[in-house]
């Protein structure tokens, strides 16, 4: 599947609806008590933006999107608004929000992630699409000039140029905005002009995606 850099009206996806979802098996024993499976190591997300889109000039936006994206058949960014930071919504991102790794003197590479949770059982999202201009990062506590790293804005992972390599056991740590990568999970979209003046789309079902 190709994926569009590009993000999703901001505008609409505003007003969706939509969240994590896991997969967990569960079989109820003779006795009553259950054995439960999780199938998925990592949570997916979907939405349903159509609650977002108010107006005819929002019906229009949305078709065109669809249509350049081919309906089902290429992935795209989506800002998620509960949860687009590397702190809670309400907060400015700092570099020391999120550890990202520890340095071993040699290793430049490190992947930007998010940690849900602190006691039973913390659970690390791997981050990708980090919006760009928006990565920050500290190495032992101490925040690094934007130069002395590059940021892949597809796959997160933040490279230390070789003279800025964090050294053995220093904590790496990270803030930063992101969003989702998602695809529509319809290649049909059913409108109802019953109103004249606003137009709805009662379902846009997007689903997130793998990269």
């Amino acid at each position: 599947m190709a994926f569009h850099d590009v993000r999703f009206p901001t505008r609409v996806s505003l007003g969706a609806r939509g969240g994590p979802e896991r997969r967990t098996e569960i079989v109820v024993l003779g006795s009553g008590h259950e054995e439960r499976n999780s199938r998925w190591a990592d949570s997916k997300r979907r939405y349903n933006a159509g609650y977002g889109v108010k107006t005819l000039d929002d019906l229009h936006i949305v078709i065109a999107f669809f249509e350049e994206r081919r309906g089902r058949l290429h992935g795209f960014r989506w800002k998620d608004w509960t949860d687009h930071r590397s702190c809670a919504p309400s907060e400015t991102p700092s570099a020391l929000d999120q550890a990202i790794g520890v340095g071993d003197g040699a290793t430049a590479a490190f992947q930007l992630r998010k940690t849900y949770g602190s006691t039973f059982a913390p659970w690390t999202r791997t981050i990708q699409l980090p919006v760009a201009g928006s990565v920050l990062v500290a190495v032992d506590g101490m925040p690094q000039d934007s130069e002395n790293f590059l940021v892949s804005l597809i796959s997160g992972v933040v490279t230390f140029l070789p003279e800025h390599v964090p050294p053995a056991e220093a904590p790496v740590t990270a803030g930063f905005q992101f969003d989702v990568p998602v695809r529509f999970d319809t290649d049909q979209l059913e409108i109802d002009l019953s109103e004249i003046e606003a137009g709805s789309i009662p379902q846009i079902p997007i689903v997130e995606v793998r990269l």
